[in-house]
């Protein structure tokens, strides 16, 4: 494992750090408990010391899971890192009780890195008016977190403004080689190091997009490398490229992703892909922008749909429309994943959309999603939608 010092508090800190965003789940979507431990403490040993969560993750159960899966010793390896919910916060009093809380629900009695989460111009022009500087301060003063952060969605004309309006001891920003310009991008990734801020990097791999699946035209410019790497292992060896960059955070639910990422954190030293390797990545970043449609990363903060449409799901299987090359296999999947028959639950088609646009100010990507689903409909569901529905009902009640 290799490790970056956080510039203003010294800590030496795994380049890999533990999502628990993305643990894995049962068949109920609940947190498969005992296998999620077993990936968290095989990460620890092998010499990860930095654990991401917050709040909302696994709807609510990330905190209390990760306090659990510490124990045995485990949470003194570790920095644990977690957000203070910002959207639920109406007054200064509310951010002692939800820091409270989680110091509770992560049995510890401190939070090495805190978090403001989901930060946006408004937003932290809101937290500023009701306290949330003597917050930290306070916090910190007394002991319950150690160093103050923020993690940035909004537009790139905010970042910098925020980096500058408290003394902050680090920053969490989405980057991999398709947002170099989107959100802070590299330009805020440079500004933030500059002044002295360790810089936490958040999905990596844009939700899996850049994985899974690969498009063909784009594994074809995969297949011209001299040095055969997986496409993970490219996007996080891009990431790490830059010495600004403290942490990757890598939302690992797989054994094998975790032993991938691990070997990969031990090899990737900035400055070390050559001119040509950087410009196998340009060409691929090329091509994924004349394949994507939308640039969602799967991160659900635009949910739950009040109209109960899975709006991430629905833009993940639109996109695998144009990354696979296979339509008709994208067609069945929408309604396979979508109709609620495998999970015996309600539909959560795109069609459900009632325009109500609570969505919107929601998604750190600033999608306008409403006119993004009237396309998904248009495109994924057409006329025949209720005769597919009923040949996929029966299709798997005859495989019952």
């Amino acid at each position: 494992m290799l490790y970056r010092t956080a510039p203003k508090i010294g800590d030496d800190l795994s380049i890999l750090g533990f999502g628990c965003m993305r643990l894995p789940v049962k068949e109920d979507g609940s947190i498969d408990e005992e296998r999620a431990t077993k990936q968290v403490r095989y990460a620890i040993d092998n010499g990860v010391n930095y654990v991401d969560t917050a709040w909302p993750y696994h709807m609510g159960e990330s905190e209390p899971f990760l306090g659990r899966a510490l124990a045995d010793g485990y949470r003194k390896k570790v920095k644990i890192a977690t957000k203070l919910p910002s959207w639920l916060i109406e007054t200064r009093e509310d951010m002692d009780t939800f820091l409270n809380a989680q110091l509770e629900k992560l049995r510890t009695d401190q939070i090495d890195y805190y978090l403001a989460h989901y930060l946006v111009g408004d937003e932290w022009d809101r937290l500023e008016k009701l306290g949330i500087r003597e917050f930290f301060d306070e916090a910190k003063a007394d002991g319950r977190i150690k160093h103050a952060g923020f993690s940035f969605h909004g537009h790139g004309s905010d970042f910098n403004r925020i980096v500058d309006g408290y003394d902050w001891d680090f920053c969490q920003i989405q980057y991999n080689y398709l947002d170099e310009k989107n959100q802070a991008g590299t330009a805020g990734l440079e500004y933030a190091a500059s002044k002295g801020l360790a810089v936490m990097i958040m999905e990596p791999l844009r939700g899996g997009n850049l994985t899974h699946p690969v498009p063909p035209e784009v594994k074809e410019i995969w297949d011209h490398a001299r040095t055969r790497r997986t496409p993970a292992e490219w996007a996080l060896r891009w990431i790490w490229n830059h010495p600004e960059v403290t942490v990757v955070l890598s939302g690992m639910n797989e054994e094998s992703h975790v032993k991938e990422n691990l070997r990969v954190a031990g090899e990737a030293y900035p400055n070390s892909l050559t001119e040509l390797e950087l410009q196998l990545i340009a060409g691929v970043e090329k091509k994924y922008r004349e394949l994507m449609k939308v640039s969602c990363t799967g991160c659900r903060y635009c949910m739950p749909c009040p109209a109960g449409v899975n709006i991430p799901h629905c833009f993940e299987v639109y996109n695998n429309k144009y990354l696979s090359g296979n339509p008709d296999e994208a067609g069945f999947l929408y309604v396979v994943q979508l109709s609620g028959i495998i999970t015996s639950g309600e539909p959560e088609f795109a069609s459900q959309c009632i325009q109500c646009g609570k969505c919107l100010d929601r998604c750190p990507q600033h999608i306008d999603i409403p006119a993004v689903l009237a396309t998904v409909v248009e495109e994924m569901e057409g006329n025949d939608l209720e005769q597919r529905v009923a040949t996929v009902r029966e299709l798997f009640k005859k495989s019952d």
